[in-house]
Parts: structure tokens; C-alpha cells; sequence
């Protein structure tokens, strides 16, 4: 964890913009795998470690708005825990290493509850997203599941996302060493990529490496020869020559600090021609963007200008036709990117967003949009210093979309369908890069991954 003063400051930031109540951020429990005590690896909740860093679980974090104390709560390990477990530090011990002063054991908690809501006291909650901890706060409240909405805090929900969206140095430092681990899990994936290879082979060498260096995914590994699917998790097929692998992937540091990266590459070592054009075109769409990222500019208008580049560029390819502008303006090139250019990052992959991608995403000046690919934009609003975020355009060639937009005749004055279907077993390519705004512009966070053709197959080959 970081230094307690770290977590202090954050607190008194987050104790300044609220106004009157109980702020509760409930802790993680264990999560069985497939009996009560053989559980999964224990991933702590995002917003409690933000908060309180204490990676352990069932642990309950409690700031008292009107009398300024904070409270942690959780209970001693028992002398029948030690023996499987070894030593533990008692709670007051976990207290003193984040800066609080006062503890209860985890059975406290529901009197607190209780009162403040006898006293008609506001209690603020994030949005929960495991079954345990709805029916954890329905118990310590008394409250039927339909009514848990009814206490999910607004006002706390911006307030964290405001003070979670701006990175300080510590956690880019945290930032760049998850880089590191993602720099070594694909350039692996890289020189795995043979015909004759099982992707599970790869994935599972590629997660290995993340858990080697204490960490784990950052989320499951979508790695495949069938790369227009976009969130692909099957693992099954042997590689072929002349099929791209997409890697999406990244690691977790020991403190959850994530990457995010994808890369596509051929399989066996060597583009095509075919395959050259199209991935070039998706490399300078991402390279234009990054280009563009610096503070007050709307991520929309950027990844407005990456679909600009992706439509002249499949235009000049004959597989769109028409004006390029007109075509992005009504969606056209979304058969081919029918997702967002990124998302904010940090903690969380998608940081933040189980508080609500609209909430993380666009505020009161930038809604989201309803065109089909443009409403798959995460990431809208304008950036500002401290943002960590990823650029990852993407063109890939969907079947069952392509057939679905021919026959509905859907911006048939845009797409040259009888060139498309030349491509229609090509796949589909990604490119992402994790990206720090800046004062006065972006850096990469950390080295880069290799990302021109010649610096892919130079890779592959070595």
C-alpha cells in the first residue's frame, strides 16, 4: 500500500465535498469457487482500496460527515485462522497503516447503520456489484433488496469519480510498472504466434507471466484468430498461417494498478499485403489520436478524427466510397469500428465503471450519443491533466454485420459491400496503447509495445 498520509489526504479531499451523513464503502469478502472454502483469488473492492488500502478481506470503511472521525471496521483473525493462515495483524494494526484512529469489530457496524438510519441521517453508497454486499447492507439496515437503489449516492458518485479520474504520482508510478509486465506479456504472445500453436497455450503462458510477478489479469484474456469478435475469451484454435492474433490483454500490480494493451499480429511472423493495408490504416488512426490527447479536448471529437482517418483510408482502398466526412457523420464507418476509441484507466480497467459509465465518461457538457458505434464511446468528456486513458482504434470485418447492413441497405451510399465481402474471412484488427495526459499534451505510459510492421515481425522472428 501507499503511505498512510496518502490515504489521509484523499479522505479529507473526499470529506470536503460531501456535505452531511455516512459515507460506507464496504469492503470485498471471499468468493467461493466451487465449495465454501476453496475460493477464487481475493480481489479487494476498487473504491475501498482508493480509500482505505487495505488489501484483506471483509473489512467495512465508515466516514462520519457531520463529526469528521473515520472508522474502520472488521474483526480480529481468530487463533483457528492463524493456524492456516500464520500470523495476522490485528485491526488496529490495519487502522494505524491507512490513519485511523477508530475500530469496531465488523458486528458494530449494523448499530451504526441502524441509528443514523433511525436519525434519518443520509447514508451514501456507491453501487454494488456482487450479490454479497446487497444482501450484507440490506441485512445491517433492515431493508428489503429493492429498496438498496434508494441509498445509492449521487453526490458520491461524482465525488469519487472526480477524485479517482486525476492520477498522482504514486499511482503512475503504479501505472508504468503494470506497463512493464503487459510490455513482456505480448511481446511472449508475439513470438508464440506460430501455426500449429493453441491460443489457449499462449493465453496461458501470457496470464502466467502476470501472476509471476505478483500480480494477476487485469481482466481475462481475449486472445484469437477470429479477431472480429471483440471481446473474444475462446481459447480453442490452433493457429493457422496466414490468420492475425489479436492480444488484448494486461496485468494487475500486487497494489491493482492495471494495463491494457492490444496488439494483432500475423500468424507465422509476416503481413500480407492485404493484411498491411488495413493495418496501417488502424496504426495511424491510433497514432492520430494520441497525437490529439491533451487537456480540455473532448475524447469524442478524437475519436471522431480516428474514424476520419480509418474512412479516407478504407476509401482509398475501395472498400468505402463517397465523402469520408459525410460517411463518418452518419455512422457509416461503425460497420467496420463499431465500438469506442477508450476508456479511463487505473484500478480498474474500465476505472470506475461500475459507478456508471455516464458518470465516468461524459458529464453536464458532453452526453453520450445514441448513433450505433458513437453510443460505444466510454470516454467522451473533455480530459484534463491526470487522466490516464487507452487509444484503441480497431477495423475488423464482421459477417454477420456486413450481411445484416447489405440487406437492410443500411449507408449503402458509403460502403462498397461487394468489395467488403472479399474480406469477409479476414478477422479483425486492434491496436491499443495506455496514454497519460499531460500538462501540455500525453506520454505513453511506459515503453512502448511493438507496434509497426516492421518492429511486429522484427518480434516474431527474433
Amino acid at each position: 500500500m501507499f503511505k498512510k498520509d496518502v490515504y489521509i489526504e484523499r479522505r479529507r479531499k473526499l470529506k470536503e465535498k460531501l456535505k452531511t451523513g455516512l459515507v460506507l464503502f464496504l469492503g470485498n469478502k471471499e468468493s467461493s469457487f466451487n465449495y465454501p472454502d476453496n475460493t477464487y483469488h481475493f480481489r479487494q473492492d476498487s473504491n475501498f482500496l482508493y480509500f482505505f488500502g487495505l488489501d484483506i478481506p471483509s473489512l467495512a470503511g465508515l466516514i462520519d460527515l457531520d463529526t469528521g472521525k473515520e472508522y474502520l471496521f472488521g474483526n480480529d483473525f481468530s487463533i483457528d485462522d492463524i493456524i492456516w493462515m500464520g500470523p495476522q495483524p490485528k485491526i488496529k494494526e490495519l487502522a494505524y497503516k491507512v490513519g485511523i484512529e477508530n475500530t469496531e469489530p465488523l458486528t458494530q457496524l449494523e448499530n451504526y447503520l441502524r441509528n443514523a438510519k433511525n436519525q434519518n441521517r443520509k447514508i451514501h453508497v456507491l453501487p454494488f456489484y456482487r450479490g454479497d454486499s446487497i444482501i450484507d447492507f440490506c441485512n445491517f439496515l433492515g431493508i428489503n433488496h429493492t429498496e438498496v437503489e434508494n441509498y445509492v449516492s449521487i453526490e458520491l458518485i461524482k465525488s469519487v469519480v472526480d477524485l479517482r479520474s486525476v492520477k498522482d504520482a504514486f499511482e503512475i508510478e503504479e501505472l508504468i510498472k503494470a506497463s512493464a509486465i503487459g510490455y513482456k506479456m505480448h511481446t511472449t504472445a508475439m513470438k508464440m504466434a506460430k501455426p500449429g500453436i493453441y491460443e489457449q497455450e499462449i493465453a496461458g503462458t501470457v496470464e502466467g507471466i502476470a501472476l509471476a510477478h505478483g500480480g494477476a489479469l487485469s481482466f481475462p484474456i481475449i486472445l484469437s484468430q477470429n479477431g472480429e469478435t471483440l471481446h473474444n475469451h475462446y481459447h480453442g484454435n490452433m493457429l493457422q498461417e496466414g490468420k492475425l492474433m489479436l492480444t488484448d490483454t494486461g496485468a494487475e500490480t500486487p497494489m491493482h494498478y492495471a494495463s491494457d494493451n492490444t496488439r494483432t499480429v500475423p500468424v507465422g511472423g509476416k503481413f500480407s499485403q492485404k493484411q498491411k493495408d488495413i493495418y496501417n490504416i488502424v496504426l495511424d488512426a491510433n497514432n492520430h489520436a494520441i497525437s490529439l490527447i491533451k487537456p480540455g479536448v473532448p475524447y469524442r471529437d478524437i475519436h471522431l478524427e480516428s474514424a476520419k482517418i480509418i474512412a479516407q483510408r478504407l476509401t482509398d482502398l475501395g472498400l468505402m466510397k463517397g465523402n469520408p466526412l459525410d460517411a463518418v457523420q452518419e455512422g457509416a464507418h461503425a460497420m467496420f469500428m463499431p465500438h469506442g476509441l477508450g476508456h479511463m484507466m487505473g484500478l480498474d480497467v474500465h476505472d470506475m465503471e461500475g459507478l456508471g459509465e455516464d458518470y465516468v465518461g461524459y458529464d453536464n457538457e458532453i452526453k453520450r450519443a445514441t448513433q450505433f458505434g458513437l453510443r460505444g464511446l466510454r470516454l467522451g468528456r473533455k480530459l484534463q491533466k491526470g487522466f490516464v486513458l487507452t487509444s484503441e482504434p480497431g477495423i475488423y470485418f464482421i459477417p454477420d454485420l456486413i450481411k445484416k447492413w447489405k440487406a437492410e441497405k443500411i449507408n449503402s451510399d458509403f460502403i462498397n459491400f461487394n468489395k467488403v465481402e472479399e474480406y469477409i474471412n479476414f478477422g479483425g484488427i486492434r491496436l491499443e496503447d495506455d496514454i497519460l495526459v499531460t500538462e501540455n499534451g500525453n506520454q505513453m505510459i511506459g515503453k512502448r509495445i511493438p507496434i509497426t510492421v516492421e518492429e511486429v515481425e522484427e518480434t516474431m522472428n527474433s
